[in-house]
């Protein structure tokens, strides 16, 4: 059985005799190693149920029975304490229930369970809703529980109080108070707390202790760089006494911090279990060995890391290869080119291709042109961009706009942001509608008439509403659609609505909402530079994304490009990896630059992209993108700096282009990580103006090539904002009118007018 091992897994596979640090290098065998050692353990004799193997995703639990089936046998691998830690937990509490107060019938509240519990409690605590979103309060509870901290304990601490209150909402300790209160009247539990309630359950009473470390004579943990705070007490309680433990992870690949895991568990363990032995797995079995070895140069920057020499023998392959681009636009452009050459001279699919960025709101420049080129693509733990809520509510005004009789539209947003018009106003208006034949917005414009039965307070908020929407279809036909979509995105209260909150997923929100301008900009700029000044409008905006918004049906069958974050990559492996927006201000993102552990965190983040890539990694960097309304300059990711030369190839930074060359400089210091009360569960996300990190003395705006330079000729070379280097095909007209006919390297041919157009002539 072990013969299918390397020496390194079988020596981590045979050793049994105390606590095991196993150290896995990105594809070097991690769950075979997890696998053989549980089968090895059966074949010495040790019961299947006295194993208990703890995993984070069920998908990896479910996988490692049935390899483990297949070696010993499915009937002793189904009599294994296997699963994740959730999982595990809940079936020793559905026993010991009673100890903890609660009855084995327990409920568990998934997270739209505790959501919904919580936004009952703030408004029976009569709270702003808006400064006390259900999602910011739930995480920042549920990073207390991840902590061990009790609602009595978190109410009591006067740091945290302070720190609630500085993000305006000092009642979260009191709503924490009731909140645990009302699951114990419903005899529920959050997902939180079957790991708070496991621990009090093992630490309070140490006959179920002594019973269940009898039961678990061998623990084996997966990816022990993710667990948590709780977690970790939870393995300790259950191993500190027979210290026959084994845990398997990567802290080059710890990257969920913002969801709780503390990479010191890893870090420490040989300081927590005296005499651990250490085991490193660094045969990497994926990528080519300069993929590995740019990956290595990159992580040895990290101060706080296991050493590792992590290696392959697979072939030498290709250097990385960073691509500096003048746009968001010729990025999207560049990276469709290059995965049509590689499907071409490699024989691939699409289903060999993955484009990697920071944030979900990249995802848009990247799915436009796609869909212009007819590549096939899905986004990968996330919705397509135009798919997003908040993309399709702005959608919703602009459409409404637009068609004033858009009963879909209407329904959609009379009611965003709440401004008391209920479901019921909504049927009635419905059934006025559908008595008379006519549509919502003639019931709302000609109430009497129609018979609609509302009382004068909120036919008050109707009449508020429609007075908007006109004022705001009056100025359609004279304001460019990101002039007047920024003033309905501001107006009607959408903007304030997603800012109000700062979770990660307001976050998100915030971004997807900011790049949404960005396209809309671009939109209205590319076409006057094309000389279509008269198709910048609302309307025509809302013609060119209708194809995006109307997603073909992916039933998984066909060949697609990948689109993810790289969150979402982790565990997953591509012949070509394109990690894309390798720019200062998006990676490292400028959330994560106030220490040392975040900046740490985000170069193991780009490790873990790197690592994706079996036989091509390719980086991209823009030299300028939209954002707040204009195109903003930003330098080359300081991460690139730290990738060896040696082992990437550099397009574009020979070009006349005013990009900021990748020196090599001496690094940053950074203040220590500060504690948790003062850094682990605090709000982020502050307005997305004060995420600007761009240099003035970077500006270098190309002028308007009919603005006091020498005529433009055929055969002149420029270099455009966003399509990148070029050569004029044709010039023709005269004065204003005169146009240029371009031929780009990357985007393709662009008729420019010239009294528009930015550009530099270079040749």
């Amino acid at each position: 059985m072990l013969k299918e091992l390397n020496e390194s897994q079988r020596e981590a596979v045979l050793w049994c005799d105390g606590p095991q640090l196993v150290i896995a290098g990105a594809g070097s065998g991690k769950t075979r190693v997890l696998t053989y050692k549980i089968a090895y353990l059966l074949q010495q004799g040790m019961k299947p149920w006295n194993v208990l193997a703890l995993t984070f995703t069920n998908k990896a639990a479910n996988e490692m029975k049935q390899r483990i089936g297949r070696l010993v046998g499915q009937e002793a691998a189904s009599q294994l304490n296997m699963g994740t830690f959730h999982s595990v937990l809940a079936r020793v509490l559905r026993v010991e229930a009673e100890l903890m107060g609660f009855s084995r019938s327990f409920t568990i509240y998934d997270e739209a369970d505790s959501r919904s519990l919580l936004k009952s409690i703030v408004k029976e605590m009569a709270l702003d809703e808006k400064q006390y979103k259900p999602a910011s309060v739930h995480a920042l509870i549920s990073m207390a529980k991840n902590h061990l901290i009790s609602a009595a304990e978190y109410a009591a601490d006067a740091e945290v109080r302070q720190r609630d209150s500085n993000s305006r909402m000092p009642e979260v300790g009191r709503i924490f108070l009731a909140y645990e209160q009302r699951c114990r009247q419903a005899n529920a539990m959050d997902f939180d707390d079957l790991l708070v309630m496991a621990y009090r359950l093992l630490s309070g009473h140490r006959e179920v202790l002594e019973k269940y470390r009898q039961r678990f004579r061998y623990v084996l943990v997966d990816e022990y760089q993710d667990t948590n705070y709780a977690q970790q007490q939870i393995v300790w309680l259950l191993t500190q006494e027979h210290q026959r433990v084994c845990v398997v992870g990567d802290d080059a690949q710890s990257i969920y911090a913002f969801r709780g895991a503390n990479i010191d568990n890893i870090l420490n363990f040989q300081k927590i279990y005296e005499g651990a032995r250490l085991f490193k797995l660094e045969r990497n079995y994926r990528s080519t060995q300069r993929i590995v070895q740019a990956a290595n140069s990159l992580i040895r920057k990290n101060e706080r890391q296991i050493p590792k020499d992590v290696y392959s023998r697979n072939a030498e392959g290709e250097k990385l290869q960073l691509k500096q681009v003048y746009s968001d636009k010729e990025e999207a452009a560049v990276v469709c080119k290059d995965i049509k050459r590689l499907c071409r001279q490699e024989r691939g699919d699409y289903n060999d291709f993955a484009i990697l960025y920071r944030t979900n709101a990249q995802s848009r420049p990247f799915e436009e042109e796609m869909r212009r080129q007819n590549i096939p693509y899905r986004i990968y733990g996330g919705l397509s961009f135009y798919q997003r809520k908040e993309i399709k509510d702005i959608i919703g005004y602009f459409r409404l706009v637009s068609n004033k009789d858009d009963e879909e539209a209407m329904k959609r947003i009379i009611n965003y942001p709440a401004r008391g018009i209920g479901n019921t106003t909504v049927q009635k208006i419905a059934e006025a509608a559908q008595q008379g034949g006519v549509s919502f917005w003639y019931v709302i414009s000609h109430p009497q008439e129609c018979g609609l039965d509302v009382n004068r307070g909120t036919m008050a908020k109707i009449d508020a509403f429609r007075l908007m929407i006109e004022g705001f279809r009056e100025k359609m036909a004279t304001t460019d659609a990101y002039e007047l979509g920024k003033e309905i995105v501001q107006s009607s209260g959408i903007a304030q609505d997603l800012f109000s909150g700062s979770d990660a997923d307001d976050l998100a929100r915030q971004q997807n909402l900011e790049e949404f301008m960005n396209g809309l900009q671009d939109f209205v700029d590319t076409r006057r530079e094309e000389g279509r000044e008269d198709e910048v409008l609302l309307p025509d905006f809302l013609q060119e994304v209708s194809l995006l918004t109307d997603l073909d049906s992916d039933d998984g069958s066909e060949s697609r490009v990948a689109l993810m974050t790289v969150h979402a990559a982790k565990g997953l492996e591509f012949p070509v990896v394109f990690v894309v927006g390798m720019e200062e201000n998006i990676f490292p993102s400028p959330m994560a630059c106030n220490s040392l552990r975040e900046l740490e965190e985000e170069r193991r983040l780009l490790y873990v992209a790197i690592t994706r890539a079996e036989r091509h990694c390719i980086l991209t960097c823009a030299k300028n993108r939209w954002r707040y309304g204009k195109l903003e300059f930003d330098v080359p990711s300081r991460f690139l700096k730290d990738i060896d030369p040696s082992l990437m190839t550099i397009e574009g930074e020979d070009e006349p282009a005013g990009f900021t060359p990748i020196r090599r400089t001496e690094r940053t210091s950074f203040p220590s990580a500060s504690r948790f009360r003062q850094q682990q569960v605090q709000q982020v996300a502050p307005p997305a103006t004060n995420l600007r990190r761009v240099s003035d003395a970077l500006r270098n705006e190309p002028r308007s090539g009919a603005a006091g330079s020498a005529p433009l000729q055929e055969g002149n070379v420029i270099e455009h904002q966003r399509f990148g280097i070029g050569t004029v095909v044709k010039v023709e007209g005269t004065g204003e009118n005169t146009k240029a006919t371009v031929d780009f390297r990357n985007t393709g041919t662009k008729q420019l007018l010239l009294k528009f157009a930015k550009f530099k002539v270079i040749g």
